[in-house]
Protein backbone atom coordinates (compact mmCIF):
# COMPACT_ATOMS: atom_id res chain seq x y z
CA UNK A 1 0.00 0.00 0.00
CA UNK A 2 1.46 2.76 -1.19
CA UNK A 3 -0.14 5.39 1.60
CA UNK A 4 -0.12 2.72 5.01
CA UNK A 5 -0.60 6.03 7.09
CA UNK A 6 -3.59 7.08 5.03
CA UNK A 7 -5.74 3.44 4.58
CA UNK A 8 -8.83 4.80 6.14
CA UNK A 9 -8.71 7.51 4.01
CA UNK A 10 -10.59 8.61 0.62
CA UNK A 11 -7.26 10.23 -1.79
CA UNK A 12 -8.15 12.64 -4.31
CA UNK A 13 -5.21 13.41 -6.78
CA UNK A 14 -5.02 16.65 -8.67
CA UNK A 15 -4.01 16.02 -12.03
CA UNK A 16 -4.39 17.28 -15.30
CA UNK A 17 -6.45 14.82 -16.70
CA UNK A 18 -8.89 14.03 -13.81
CA UNK A 19 -12.51 14.35 -13.66
CA UNK A 20 -13.69 17.68 -14.05
CA UNK A 21 -16.78 18.76 -11.70
CA UNK A 22 -18.48 21.44 -11.11
CA UNK A 23 -18.45 22.97 -7.72
CA UNK A 24 -22.01 21.70 -7.18
CA UNK A 25 -21.17 18.20 -8.24
CA UNK A 26 -17.64 18.23 -6.20
CA UNK A 27 -20.05 19.09 -3.34
CA UNK A 28 -22.68 15.94 -4.73
CA UNK A 29 -18.85 13.85 -4.30
CA UNK A 30 -17.93 15.01 -1.05
CA UNK A 31 -21.55 14.41 0.42
CA UNK A 32 -21.57 10.72 -1.26
CA UNK A 33 -17.92 10.02 0.30
CA UNK A 34 -19.71 11.41 3.86
CA UNK A 35 -23.14 9.73 3.61
CA UNK A 36 -20.76 6.05 3.08
CA UNK A 37 -18.97 6.66 6.15
CA UNK A 38 -15.63 8.10 4.83
CA UNK A 39 -14.19 10.04 8.22
CA UNK A 40 -10.97 11.44 6.18
CA UNK A 41 -10.46 13.16 2.45
CA UNK A 42 -6.95 14.01 1.55
CA UNK A 43 -6.39 16.02 -1.54
CA UNK A 44 -2.80 15.42 -3.11
CA UNK A 45 -1.56 18.13 -4.99
CA UNK A 46 1.97 17.52 -6.44
CA UNK A 47 4.51 19.97 -7.75
CA UNK A 48 5.14 22.09 -10.99
CA UNK A 49 5.77 18.81 -12.71
CA UNK A 50 2.58 16.75 -11.22
CA UNK A 51 2.69 13.78 -9.26
CA UNK A 52 4.26 10.66 -9.97
CA UNK A 53 2.62 7.98 -11.98
CA UNK A 54 2.53 5.83 -8.63
CA UNK A 55 0.66 7.58 -6.86
CA UNK A 56 -1.64 8.41 -9.13
CA UNK A 57 -2.33 5.26 -9.47
CA UNK A 58 -2.58 4.65 -6.05
CA UNK A 59 -5.26 7.22 -5.88
CA UNK A 60 -9.13 6.27 -5.25
CA UNK A 61 -9.22 9.02 -8.18
CA UNK A 62 -8.37 12.03 -9.40
CA UNK A 63 -9.97 15.89 -10.13
CA UNK A 64 -8.19 18.41 -12.70
CA UNK A 65 -9.34 22.28 -12.39
CA UNK A 66 -10.21 22.73 -16.14
CA UNK A 67 -8.39 22.57 -19.17
CA UNK A 68 -6.43 25.71 -18.68
CA UNK A 69 -2.96 25.81 -17.06
CA UNK A 70 -2.73 27.50 -13.91
CA UNK A 71 0.38 28.07 -11.63
CA UNK A 72 1.13 25.50 -9.08
CA UNK A 73 0.82 28.02 -6.05
CA UNK A 74 -2.24 28.95 -7.53
CA UNK A 75 -3.79 25.19 -7.04
CA UNK A 76 -4.05 25.22 -3.18
CA UNK A 77 -5.73 28.52 -3.23
CA UNK A 78 -8.36 27.19 -6.11
CA UNK A 79 -8.81 23.89 -4.24
CA UNK A 80 -9.54 25.74 -0.86
CA UNK A 81 -12.27 28.02 -2.43
CA UNK A 82 -13.94 24.70 -4.15
CA UNK A 83 -13.55 22.77 -0.36
CA UNK A 84 -15.10 25.98 1.10
CA UNK A 85 -17.79 26.15 -1.53
CA UNK A 86 -18.62 23.03 -1.28
CA UNK A 87 -18.93 23.02 2.41
CA UNK A 88 -21.29 26.25 2.43
CA UNK A 89 -23.10 24.36 -0.66
CA UNK A 90 -23.97 21.39 1.63
CA UNK A 91 -24.91 23.46 4.65
CA UNK A 92 -27.45 25.38 1.80
CA UNK A 93 -25.67 28.75 2.51
CA UNK A 94 -26.19 31.34 -0.06
CA UNK A 95 -22.69 31.68 -1.23
CA UNK A 96 -22.61 29.50 -4.42
CA UNK A 97 -25.00 30.57 -7.30
CA UNK A 98 -25.39 28.69 -9.81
Amino acid sequence: MLFPHLKDAHVIACDEHGLVRTSRDFAGHVARLRDDGVRRLVILIGGADGLDPSILDAADGKMAFGPQTWPHALARVMLGEQVYRAVTILAGSPYHRD
